[in-house]
Formats: structure tokens, sequence, C-alpha cells
């Protein structure tokens, strides 16, 4: 079979495969918004006109995204375990990914990245944290997305809501 490049319709990455992932290898979202390169069109993707609630709602995001980012990073470098190390790091970075698109939405030149150690040596303690992250993300963006009036904005906080949720299946899968 013939490889073919598709592009993810939320974060705007390509993807090289046989066929879209079920899931944004970049940021989650499921396969759905995925389309192949020669249908994809970005025309006003980044150039969104944001109210002032929708723009709060994407500022808090970005705090957010930016928030579990520092967080999982930090419980990737310090949880023993193997599988702890993987989850954590592969959260890391999607949470990261999240954040870029909110930084492309709120036309931002960079995003300021903290420092940050405060989370837990142990591996239980750490999925513990994830599973609040997420439910509060989770609830956020669901109340957002209601809130949006812009139709790219709903969008993506639809599409984050469905990611945050695979996350929080992901801590409670683990923590049984």
């Amino acid at each position: 079979m013939i490889v073919k490049v598709f592009v993810c319709k939320i974060c705007g990455e390509a993807y090289i495969g046989e066929d879209a992932p079920s899931r944004c290898p970049f940021c989650g979202v499921f396969k759905k918004y995925f389309v192949e390169s020669t249908e994809y069109d970005d025309t006003g993707a980044w150039e969104v006109e944001l109210n002032s609630k929708d723009k709060a709602n994407a500022e808090k995001a970005l705090e957010v995204e930016i928030s579990n980012n520092i967080f999982y990073k930090c419980a990737s470098g310090k949880t023993p375990e193997l599988d702890g190390q993987k989850l954590f790091k592969i959260l890391a970075k999607v949470e990261l990914e999240h954040a870029s698109v909110w930084k492309k939405i709120l036309k931002l030149d960079k995003l300021e990245i903290p420092k940050y150690d405060k989370c837990a040596p142990e591996y239980t303690p750490n999925l513990e944290e994830s599973h609040r992250r997420e439910d509060r993300a989770i609830k956020f963006y669901g109340q957002a997305a209601a809130e949006a009036q812009n139709s790219r904005v709903k969008e993506i906080f639809q599409a984050f809501v469905e990611v945050e949720t695979d996350h929080l299946h992901l801590s409670e899968a683990r923590l049984k």
C-alpha cells in the first residue's frame, strides 16, 4: 500500500501513513480531524476573531496546558517506574502541543514555560494529580466549548475535551 500525508485540522501537523492514525501523534485528537494533505486548507484556521469571552477562555486554556505540561515533565523525570516515565513524557508533549494551538489562536510570539519541580517522586501520587488535572480540564473545556461564539474555538475545545478524556482514562486504568 502507498503511504499518504494526512494533516490534523486542529494542530495543523502532518502525519505520514497508509491511513490516518486513530489519534493525532502531536495533539491527540481523534481520527475524524484528519484530512489528506491535498484536501487540507488552513485558510482562517489561525486568523480567528475572538470576542472577550473566547479570548479569556483561550488564555485560561493556555495556562492550563502549560501548567499540565510542566507537571508532566516533572513527573516523567521523578517517577521511578518506566511506564510512568513514558506516560508522563507523552502527556507532556501533547499538552505542549495544545498550548501551541492556543498560542497560535492568541497570536502570541512564544510560550513562556516556567520551571516546576513540585511533583511527587512516586508514580501513584502523580497519577492522582494527573487525574485531578485532566478532570478540571475536561470540565473547563466543556464549559468553554458551550460558551464559544467562534466556531473554530468551539471545535478546538470540543476536540480537546475528547483528548483530555483519553488522558483521564489512562490515569484511571493505572489507579485501579
